[in-house]
């Protein structure tokens, strides 16, 4: 049997995202973007993933980051 590291890696991002969409308030909770970026689910996503987040900082009240992994992607919106 032949396995994809790529499946694997994507059935692991669809895993992770999962969890967030399921419970949004026990991970989206930050004070700024460095917050977001030191949160330790991030970690959890596959090796390879993109995670980019604005918002938060300078007084701004809204909230935006995404994490992708090839054409999967979890979009945060934070209002």
């Amino acid at each position: 049997m032949l396995l994809s590291l790529d499946v694997y890696r994507q059935q692991q991002f669809d895993l992770i995202a999962a969890k967030i969409m399921a419970e949004p308030k026990q991970y989206c909770e930050f004070s700024s973007v460095s917050d977001f970026y030191n949160a330790a689910w991030l970690k959890d996503f596959p090796q390879g993933s993109q995670i980019s987040a604005t918002g938060l900082d300078d007084g701004a009240e809204e909230f935006y980051a995404v994490v992708q992994f090839k054409q999967q992607y979890l979009k945060l919106d934070i209002k």
